[in-house]
């Protein structure tokens, strides 16, 4: 437990000066693993870590810095491997996945994710890297260049609003990408989805008919298998729980442009589909 009650009039409890901010915590490192599970854990230990700096918790002016801070302290000596020639044992989507990483300038996918999805400032950043704000910017700037080209796919969307669904697909075109498809229902999705198999499906969760985005990705999945999936909700907090299967990419609405490219560009390095296979060869 990380809650350890403060007696009455006495310093605030550390579950209410963290438990707000995991949420994003939790969606930030499954953004940097690719994956839920591999992200829970590193939260997990963040937070252990804190148990035991709990007084430095109590002191921390922004405690939403300390915990990405604290969380860095870890990730930057056990993070995920960026290896230019992985171990051959390793599936296939994982070499992929290491092989990309190891191309890209060392700390600025971090930097680029902090700015874009979670909205931290360059000097936010630069405290929790460990440097400064310029150099923050930088590593920004640098991550947009090199992953801007780093792969491309075909991309199903799943919104039942006709205007976001325009803005979507332009910004899902404009960041170079070909959209397979722009799906109001759940049965439409799949319908669009078993027709035209996608590298990265998009997807709102409540949809025109009432029907749901999630069962239809979950439908689409259980013909396909492990197609990367980006969802965009007006409630990112309850799919960030850590209780049940999740998905490891999400956006939150309102939504801005640089948040959908960068989400849709961390989804897509991490795919393991056929289209992607081949540019990777």
């Amino acid at each position: 437990m990380i809650d350890p009650q403060a007696a009455p009039g006495g310093p605030e409890p550390l579950s209410d000066r963290l438990a707000e901010h995991l949420p994003r915590l939790r969606r930030y490192a499954r953004a940097l693993t690719g994956r839920q599970q591999s992200g829970d854990a590193y939260a997990v230990a963040t937070l252990e870590a804190l148990v035991a700096a709990r007084d430095e918790v109590r002191r921390a002016p922004d405690p939403r810095v300390l915990l990405f801070r604290t969380f860095h302290d870890i990730w930057e000596t056990t993070g995920q491997p960026a290896d230019p020639d992985p171990d051959p044992d390793l599936p296939l989507p994982e070499r992929r996945a290491q092989a990309r990483l190891a191309a890209l300038t060392p700390q600025t996918r971090e930097a680029l994710i902090l700015h874009t999805i979670e909205r931290f400032g360059f000097d936010e950043i630069g405290e929790i890297m460990g440097t400064d704000g310029a150099e923050a910017r930088l590593r920004v700037q640098t991550a947009r260049e090199e992953m801007a080209d780093a792969v491309s796919g075909r991309v199903l969307i799943i919104e039942d609003e006709a205007i976001i669904a325009m803005d979507l697909e332009s910004l899902v075109v404009e960041a170079g990408h070909e959209v397979t498809g722009i799906a109001r229902t759940r049965a439409g999705a799949v319908k669009l989805g078993l027709r035209d198999k996608p590298d990265l499906i998009l997807a709102d969760i409540q949809l025109a008919d009432n029907s749901s985005g999630l069962d239809a990705v979950h439908d689409i999945l259980a013909q396909f298998g492990d197609i990367p999936v980006l969802f965009i909700t007006a409630f990112p907090e309850r799919l960030l729980t850590g209780e049940r299967p999740e998905p490891a990419f999400l956006i939150a609405k309102p939504f801005d442009e640089e948040q959908v490219r960068t989400a849709i560009s961390q989804a897509l390095f991490f795919s393991s589909t056929a289209t992607l296979e081949a540019e990777s060869a």
